[in-house]
Order: structure tokens, then C-alpha cells, then sequence
């Protein structure tokens, strides 16, 4: 049940760390709607959407301290069926959460023998949007290898290690030489973002009437001329590799080849835009979320400050460079590909701001993170630091987690109303 590689990764940015523990932390360990032991097959069974064999295997071995029934570890068929009707939720919120509606809240909720409250609803659509989320993570800052062992082979092993999420957290006291050790690495120097001050220069200049439909459809030409996922990886890395585990963890999920669309392709009579003026995170799902689950509004919402406030001083210094500009490119283009709509944006900046090959990058750890492979993270951005890099994985980790809980608090809401 350690956790070396991602707190290793996170170490660059010890704020931020320590605030993902402690909402880690009391999602899993702290007083709650969910049995403990129901927490940590939730993740799993989130975790594998995204075969994600790290996290699996780090939550069954914390299933099983938990007191779980080490039956439920051989699969969905095994597990009681109000655990099984999560299913569907987590299935679309994984991968398409605009398809999530009030219907589907409605159903667990009022199942007669295995009826779900709404609490527990919440903690669970909470539990599964962060799993998602952090899969994305380990993927995306190559984590994920062969029965979750450890971090990145070109990464320096730090001292102390041994910790799992109950130990690591705030609430127990983060290592301090861990911090100490991370704020170090964090100052280390690789090549220089030299092209950055000019691309984001440009956008001063650019006709601002463009559209953010235009970036769907070109999300949309390059996967119709793509129609494998990974072909465009092909670019960048090797992709002989297969993605390991499928096989054992199918057992963890049903519809295994129900993956992302692309929003562009979606049924526009059945779907429309999200637009964040109607429904937002401050204004809606905070209070919402925090309500039914008492005091994890305030955790996700430290979290999601933190990773907006946090500064790459290399990016900071630069001279004509604001980078609340570049992290707002990467947030909205994460959430454009959700179809989630900032009508106070003008999506043009997101073509200028990030190449090509960074887009496809972050469309792959943030869509269908399992076709990323470790090589990836140090072939792509070679004029990046280490540092900046993962600071690029944050904001895809809490970008992708807020997409998710706006849609299934949303559908919440109606079903409230």
C-alpha cells in the first residue's frame, strides 16, 4: 500500500501535496457516509476502469486491512448488488460524464432493496472522480509499472518512502525531510521554455472571434485522421509496449470497450454544452458537495486553489509571461474536451499557447491515460523542467476531477429540484 512514486512526483510541489493527502485521507480514513472497506473497492473498481494496475493494487491490499471481504477481490460478481449498481456511474463518469442525467441518480437512489442515500451517493461520485482523476497522474508522470512497484526508473529514490495515504497525510504528520528534500528537487534545472514568451505574446494579436467549436473540430478532424487513440503517440515514443493488466482486471469492471468519445461527435440532440455561467463549481457544486458531505467542499476546493496558485519559477520569471494564462489554457482545453463551456474565453489562446504535440499529450493522460507509457513523459516538452512538467500533470489531475463532479452534481441537483 506505498505510495512512492506519486509522492515522489508531488514532492516538486510540497503544497500541494500536502493538500492531496489530506483530502485523501479523509475520503478514505476519516468519519464518512461509506464503510471503509466499501471506500477502497470503489476506487478500485474506478482504478480499473483505466486498467490502472498501480492504484488496484495498492487499495486491495488497503481493502483488505479495512476488514473486506477478501471474496469481493475476485470481481464484480462477487461483490453485493449495491456496490455492483455503481457500475454504470462509474463507467460514464470515467469516460463520457456528459452522458450522466438525473435518471441515473435517480435509479441508485431508489433501487427498493439496495437503495443508496444520498450521502453515500455523494462520497462515492467524490471517491470515483478522484481515482479517475489520480489514474490520470500516475500514467501521465509514468507511475504506472508492472505490479505498481514503484516510481519512474530514472527517478532518485527519496528517504523516507514508507508511507501509505494514512501515513503520509497532514493529519500525522507529512515527512518533513520528504518536503525538505522535494522543495530541493524542485529548484533543479533542465532546459529552458524559450519559446513560451512569444506564443503567449501572440495572443494579444489574434482575431478574437474564433470560437471554441473551431478546437472541437479540429479535435475531431485529427482523431477521424487518427481513429487509434495512440497513433498519434507514434510521433513521440514507441507504442509496442501493451498496456499490462488488462486481463486481471477485467474482472473489475463491466462493458470493458466503452471508452471516450470525442465531445464533438456527441448526439447534439441528447447532449448540450455544459456552461459553466449556469453551473459552477463555486456557485453550485461547493455548497452542494459540502452539505451532504460535511467538510469535503472545503478539501476539493484548497486542492483546486492550490494547483491554480501554484508557481513555476522558471515560467514566473520569464520576461512577458503570465502564467495564470498558460495554466487557464490547459484547465479550459481539458474541460473543452469534456464539452464544458467558459463563455468569458477566447478559445484561440489554446492553439496559440499549446503545440500540437503537448495537446495530444494532455488528450491522452487526461482521456484514456492507459495508452500513456513512462517514456512519454521525458520524450514530450524537452525544453520543460521536471517540475513544470508535473505541475502540467496537477492541473490535468484537478481539471479532470472538477469536470467530472460538475457533471454528476449536476445531475444531483436536478434530481434534487
Amino acid at each position: 500500500g506505498r505510495l512512492e512514486a506519486v509522492i515522489q512526483q508531488m514532492g516538486y510541489h510540497p503544497q500541494y501535496l500536502d493538500s492531496f493527502l489530506k483530502t485523501q485521507h479523509y475520503l478514505m480514513h476519516m468519519d464518512g457516509p461509506l464503510p471503509f472497506d466499501c471506500r477502497h473497492y470503489i476506487a478500485i473498481m474506478a482504478a480499473a476502469r483505466h486498467q490502472c494496475r498501480y492504484l488496484v493494487n495498492l487499495h486491495m491490499l488497503q481493502f483488505l486491512r479495512a476488514g473486506g471481504d477478501p471474496q469481493w477481490l475476485r470481481g464484480l460478481d462477487f461483490i453485493p448488488p449495491k456496490l455492483r449498481n455503481l457500475n454504470e456511474i462509474n463507467k460514464i463518469l470515467a469516460h463520457r460524464p456528459w452522458l450522466i442525467t438525473k435518471e441515473h441518480i435517480e435509479k441508485l437512489l431508489k433501487i427498493s432493496d439496495w437503495t443508496w442515500s444520498l450521502a453515500e451517493l455523494v462520497h462515492a461520485v467524490v471517491l470515483l472522480a478522484h481515482c479517475h482523476a489520480l489514474a490520470s497522474f500516475v500514467f501521465g508522470c509514468g507511475c504506472e509499472q508492472d505490479e505498481g512497484l514503484g516510481a519512474r526508473g530514472s527517478l532518485k529514490s527519496l528517504s523516507p518512502v514508507n508511507q501509505c495515504f494514512c501515513e503520509a497525510t497532514a493529519g500525522n504528520g507529512c515527512s518533513q525531510e520528504l518536503l525538505r528534500i522535494s522543495r530541493k528537487r524542485s529548484l533543479d534545472s533542465c532546459m529552458e521554455l524559450d519559446s513560451l514568451p512569444e506564443r503567449m505574446q501572440r495572443i494579444h494579436v489574434e482575431t478574437e472571434s474564433r470560437e471554441e467549436m473551431k478546437l472541437w473540430q479540429q479535435d475531431r478532424e485529427e482523431a477521424e485522421h487518427h481513429s487509434d487513440p495512440s497513433a498519434g503517440l507514434s510521433l513521440l515514443t514507441d507504442t509496442d509496449r501493451e498496456v499490462t493488466g488488462a486481463t486481471s482486471l477485467a474482472c473489475y469492471m463491466q462493458d470493458p470497450d466503452f471508452g471516450y468519445q470525442d465531445f464533438a461527435r456527441r448526439d447534439e440532440d441528447q447532449t448540450q454544452v455544459f456552461r459553466v455561467q449556469d453551473y459552477s463549481w463555486e456557485d453550485h457544486g461547493f455548497s452542494l458537495v459540502n452539505r451532504l458531505y460535511s467538510d469535503i467542499g472545503h478539501l476539493l476546493d484548497e486542492k483546486f486553489r492550490m494547483v491554480d496558485g501554484l508557481q513555476s519559477s522558471a515560467m514566473a520569471k520569464r520576461q512577458g509571461c503570465e502564467p495564470s494564462v498558460f495554466k487557464r489554457g490547459i484547465w479550459n482545453y481539458i474541460h473543452c474536451m469534456f464539452g464544458i463551456r467558459y463563455d468569458d474565453y477566447d478559445y484561440a489562446e489554446v492553439n496559440q499557447l499549446l503545440e500540437r504535440m503537448l495537446k495530444v499529450y494532455i488528450k491522452t493522460v487526461t482521456c484514456y491515460p492507459e495508452k500513456t507509457n513512462s517514456e512519454m513523459f521525458d520524450r514530450f516538452w524537452k525544453q520543460f523542467k521536471h517540475s513544470e512538467k508535473v505541475h502540467v500533470n496537477l492541473l490535468i489531475l484537478e481539471a479532470r476531477m472538477q469536470a467530472e463532479l460538475l457533471y454528476a452534481l449536476q445531475a444531483i441537483t436536478q434530481y434534487m429540484i
